[in-house]
């Protein structure tokens, strides 16, 4: 049964969203010091590829050790949004029809922006508008990303994005999180900073299983494609 591993790597490089808690790694025991090595480590729970709850957002949203462990596992459909540029919207037109993925749980949204991860250009990833969001949710479909968020995350660099043609357009973007809120409010997981998913087949299963944190708004996953 082939697989592979969309996961970034978790390491002290790894990109946070701003204002998130950077991954660090500190010795707590040394084999010189203590005869057995111990690493402390330091991360928020949406550090690397990870999986949001709904409580990421929503006041009254349920955290992930409320969820049954079977429903990690997802039944999904990569959606091909690669030719996209920088901070370009996905909006609802992208998201397939009811007849084109059958019984799919979970649509990943491609964007080949994990190609940019550990670069500032990540932060200018393309974005999910709160219409498709939406369609995603009330169909009641997890989404994921290749990118560090559905929304539009903050970015210098996003200035000079060749793909806005005035700063009249560019303050068009949503504030907030309005993707994560359709989602989330609806009780949808969210997946980000996925990888590797350009030559996968169309249909798979996602296998994204959360650290058994107590009341966590998110977790770090591993997240593992079969087919």
């Amino acid at each position: 049964m082939p697989t592979r591993d969309l996961s970034q790597s978790l390491d002290a490089d790894a990109t946070v969203y701003p204002g998130d808690p950077e991954v660090e790694f500190s010795p707590s025991a040394t084999h010189d010091d203590d005869g057995y090595r111990v690493t402390r480590l330091r991360l928020g729970t949406h550090a690397g590829t990870h999986i949001d709850a709904p409580s990421h957002t929503e006041p009254d949203g349920k955290n992930l050790d409320e969820f049954r462990i079977e429903e990690f596992t997802f039944d999904t459909r990569i959606v091909d949004c690669s030719a996209l540029g920088a901070r370009e919207p996905i909006g609802i037109g992208a998201v397939p029809t009811r007849d084109e993925i059958g019984d799919a749980e979970l649509l990943i949204f491609r964007t080949d922006w994990d190609a940019h991860w550990g670069t500032d250009r990540y932060f200018d990833h393309p974005y999910l508008t709160a219409d498709a969001a939406k369609e995603c949710a009330e169909r009641g479909l997890h989404v994921g990303l290749d990118a560090l968020s559905p929304d539009p995350s903050p970015s210098e660099a996003g200035s000079e994005n060749e793909n806005k043609e005035s700063e009249t357009e560019m303050e068009q973007e949503p504030a907030g999180v309005p993707a994560h809120r359709e989602l989330l409010g609806r009780g949808r997981f969210v997946v980000e900073n996925l990888t590797g998913l350009a030559d996968l087949p169309e249909r798979f299963e996602l296998r994204a299983y959360p650290l058994p944190l107590a009341g966590a708004d998110g977790s770090p996953v591993r997240a593992v494609a079969v087919w």
